[in-house]
């Protein structure tokens, strides 16, 4: 699933390519894809209004509109947004057109159709849980080492389980999980209210250097992700761990573990990370 860097790429990327066009009409292939308003209002009403701004919230994209509501998406495991010629071919799975007023498209395409897209106020996509109660932003001012330790030292769950947990920290998977847990020399399986202070300042420290690093590289395309031009991202070429057990570690050569924590699977080096 597109995690916080390539959630955060998409959403720089269509900043610059449809803030200002107006939707000069909508069709909507699958009905299943959306969640709110019904498809005959969310087609009227999304049609003739012009796109204002384009935000990112966790894993999910906001698409600030000129009458004041918001168009949400969230890609789900193998979603695709993409701006290209209206006469460009579809994408087999191809969802949602949104024709622009110069003549491109904006698409939405999800082969598994765990996806959503959701029309409304701020207000109404919260209350109605569409958008989920979200926690701290891990790049913002508020994401403090302070903020962290409270968050984490009362907790007896597992580190990467607690890290997972989006009204904790919005944004993180298993993807920047495992690589923060490694960049910070902390195992991915231990309780979070054995960490030492230092442990979790070193987390903190971790969280957003993995971050930043990956928004820099545009993504990690490790399955599906594709940037708004349907380019692959650069991040899988400096990941540490994911995706990497029973091979050995670039710092040191241990063979990496694979365990599952949450249903997910995570690896760790069993000497970098005490």
């Amino acid at each position: 699933m597109p995690e916080l860097p390539e959630v955060e790429t998409l959403a720089r990327d269509l900043r610059a390519a449809v803030v200002g066009h107006r939707f000069e009409s909508v069709e909507l292939l699958r009905e299943d894809v959306l969640r709110m308003p019904p498809p005959n209002v969310f087609r009227q009403v999304l049609t003739g209004q012009s796109v204002t701004s384009v935000d990112r919230r966790g894993k999910f994209l906001l698409f600030g509109l000129d009458g004041g509501d918001e168009l949400m998406v969230h890609l789900g495991m193998t979603g695709h947004l993409v701006v290209c010629d209206a006469d460009d071919p579809a994408a087999r799975h191809t969802h949602l057109r949104a024709r622009l007023d110069d003549g491109r498209e904006l698409r939405f395409d999800d082969t598994r159709r765990f996806g959503r897209v959701a029309y409304g106020s701020r207000a109404l996509l919260e209350a109605s849980r569409v958008l989920p109660p979200l926690g701290l932003e891990p790049l913002s001012d508020e994401f403090t080492a302070s903020e962290l330790d409270r968050l984490l030292r009362r907790s007896t769950r597992m580190l990467k389980s607690a890290l997972l947990e989006q009204d904790r920290v919005a944004g993180l998977g298993n993807i920047y999980v495992d690589e923060a847990c490694f960049l910070a020399g902390v195992r991915p399986t231990r309780r979070c209210h054995r960490l030492t202070r230092p442990q979790r300042r070193a987390l903190h420290a971790a969280i957003q250097a993995v971050l930043r690093q990956a928004i820099e590289n545009r993504g990690s395309s490790v399955d599906d992700y594709r940037d708004v031009w349907n380019a692959a991202g650069r991040n899988q070429e400096v990941l540490q761990v994911y995706g990497r057990g029973g091979q050995p570690c670039f710092r040191c050569g241990t063979t990496l573990r694979r365990t599952m924590v949450s249903g997910r699977t995570t690896v760790y080096c069993p000497h970098c990370q005490r």
